[in-house]
């Protein structure tokens, strides 16, 4: 069995926090998990101890990218899914993960579908998750996903890969994996440039986690700053000439509305 490991990013008292943990200690295949903060707190800790986790704080300010590099640090394991506590993980998510990279070695990010959970509802099925489906099919070519121009052709009109769906090889992609001056599109940087890198994404159209939108998550709050605009439009720009980002952006901006 290859190593894995669920890095749970904990940030103050989600109370969906319990429900996420209880999904990956439940998994049809166990792998290793273990809870990162950079925002210690009674609740975190009886959460780590209920679960008998290992609890790892980060010194210094809460920011994105430093606490899902240190949640990876944390790691022990060649595999990691940098878990968010928000959402849920299907019991079979890492029987995919070890299914994976027994057939094809040489991948270094595995992705996955996701049910929408808004209000405690599963939504069903709109525009933003056809197209990003849509946008992923690239992937699901597994034979031909080794090849960066095919890894680029699902990034070129936005981020089809649902961050919290992703597990990494950091062997093969090197540590820190997140080096972005962004803030919302840190994770279309990212895989923009581990596009670029050898390597294999893996595309399994399957929902195996629950990816919960609510008030107090970071997506909407980027929106609601237009963070997200600002980010996606210097995206934009690092892949396609000027002219054709203003058509673009002009489109994306109507898929704000889903997270609304």
């Amino acid at each position: 069995m290859i190593s894995h490991t669920f890095a749970v990013c904990a940030y103050k008292d989600s109370p969906y926090l319990e429900a996420c943990i209880r999904s990956l200690k439940q998994q049809s295949v166990p792998s290793k998990v273990i809870v990162c903060t950079s925002t210690p707190s009674p609740y975190i800790r009886e959460m780590a101890e209920r679960f008998k986790l290992p609890l790892y704080v980060r010194d210094g300010a809460s920011d994105i990218q430093d606490d899902w590099n240190f949640a990876c640090a944390m790691a022990d394991t060649r595999l990691v899914t940098i878990a968010h506590q928000d959402d849920c993980y299907h019991r079979d998510y890492a029987k995919y993960v070890q299914d994976t990279w027994s057939r094809y070695p040489d991948t270094t990010v595995f992705t996955t579908d996701c049910a929408i959970v808004k209000n405690g509802q599963v939504q069903k099925s709109g525009l933003v998750p056809f197209v990003k489906h849509v946008l992923r099919l690239p992937l699901r070519l597994h034979g031909l996903a080794d090849r960066s121009w095919l890894k680029k052709s699902a990034l070129l009109f936005g981020n089809p890969i649902i961050c919290p769906s992703c597990t990494y090889d950091k062997e093969a992609l090197g540590e820190p994996l997140f080096d972005s001056t962004f803030k919302f599109a840190l994770d279309w940087d990212t895989m923009w440039k581990f596009a670029q890198r050898p390597g294999r994404f893996i595309c399994v159209e399957r929902p195996l986690i629950h990816y919960r939108i609510h008030d107090g998550a970071t997506t909407k709050a980027c929106i609601e700053d237009q963070r997200r605009s600002a980010d996606e439009a210097a995206m934009y720009e690092k892949i396609w000439p000027k002219p054709v980002v203003k058509v673009l952006m002009h489109f994306y901006r109507k898929a704000y509305s889903a997270y609304n």
